[in-house]
């Protein structure tokens, strides 16, 4: 099991680590390419139209302002593209998140909010259930783990009302 993950530069990768622990923690392997759409097409064409050969199932594919990278990858193959827009910029990362979320027809890039690369990981993981079973269970538990800690932070949080 692999998920790719591309980036514009590698001043987002800062970012990305949540996506790559996220998916380490399912048992995933991660592959990471830094490409531009814009400055090294001929390495994203690469990178994105053998993927599926390497074995990668889904790419999560992050850039910033203009962000035309997740689209430019799902043009080259049929592979699930998850977009990660990055914040920055003078618009805070709407511009990622607009020209990452608005592909025209036929090519789809699901798109998580700006940032939102843990989502992204654990939507890959999601996707990658319908063909990995055993990551149903571990998604059960990961949910299960996270019912666990908002009702420990809800009882601490009632425990200092209380004055307990």
């Amino acid at each position: 099991m692999k998920v790719a993950i591309i980036m514009g530069s590698n001043s987002d990768w800062p970012k990305l680590e949540p996506a790559e622990a996220v998916l380490k923690e399912f048992g995933i392997e991660v592959e990471v390419c830094v490409a531009s759409a814009h400055r090294t097409p001929d390495k994203v064409h690469e990178f994105a139209a053998g993927a599926r050969d390497r074995g990668v199932e889904a790419i999560l594919s992050a850039a910033g302002l203009a962000a035309h990278l997740g689209g430019v990858v799902a043009s080259y193959t049929t592979l699930p593209v998850i977009g990660i827009p990055i914040g920055g910029g003078p618009l805070n990362g709407i511009d990622a998140l607009l020209s990452t979320v608005q592909m025209p027809s036929g090519v789809p890039v699901a798109t998580m909010a700006i940032d939102g690369a843990k989502n992204a990981g654990i939507f890959a993981v999601e996707i990658m259930a319908g063909r990995h079973p055993e990551l149903v269970a571990k998604l059960d538990a990961y949910r299960a783990r996270m019912r666990e800690e908002v009702a420990a932070k809800a009882a601490k949080l009632d425990a200092v009302r209380s004055g307990r």
